[in-house]
């Protein structure tokens, strides 16, 4: 049971964030385009009546600030086990989740690539839900998930922060003109 959700925010490549974790680990990191609050309903649902608290030293201890600064660095950072993690989610949710941690830095892979690699080459839709639900973007890099067509497509953060994560990695041949919702 969740008795605390420890947050920070944090200034990353001159724009604001903020990183959530529970005793477990880390459990969401919010995007520039959302705030604490746009996530209070969620909090209330994976840990009712819980106790929010500012912790810059708790959430630092994850690991999770070096990483993200040092990717934000342009440093060719790869997905690690030695962050702790608290992911929320779905069975099915979790499977795709792990296979995003594959993708290696300054690749790309289709929804349908995923698909494949969790042996549900039928559930594309499915995949792209889940990869919209990644609690934990650019560690488990959703940003590199596009679409068949080699077009952004989808992201909670926008197709602008999208492009500029696969700027930062140096990924070239993905068009933009891909749709801002889910399109596999």
């Amino acid at each position: 049971m969740r008795q605390k959700i420890m947050w920070t925010p944090l200034e990353l490549d001159g724009l604001p964030w903020i990183v959530l974790a529970t005793e477990k680990g880390v459990g969401r990191i919010i995007m520039p385009n959302e705030t604490l609050q746009d996530w209070e309903g969620w909090i209330a649902r994976i840990a009712p009546g819980v106790e929010l608290i500012e912790d810059e030293q708790t959430i630092k201890q994850t690991g999770i600030t070096e990483w993200l600064t040092s990717y934000f660095a342009g440093e060719k950072v790869a997905f690690t086990a030695d962050i702790p993690l608290d992911l929320i989610g779905t069975a099915f949710q979790q499977q795709v989740w792990t296979e995003l941690g594959q993708v290696p830095y300054g690749e790309t892979r289709t929804y349908g690539d995923i698909a494949t690699a969790i042996g549900r080459p039928s559930a594309v839709r499915a995949v792209g839900a889940a990869n919209g639900a990644n609690p934990i973007p650019i560690l488990l890099p959703c940003h590199r998930i596009i679409g068949a067509n080699r077009k952004l497509t989808g992201f909670r953060g926008g197709l602008d922060m999208k492009r500029r994560l696969l700027d930062i990695e140096q990924i070239e041949g993905v068009s933009d003109g891909g749709h801002a919702r889910f399109r596999f």
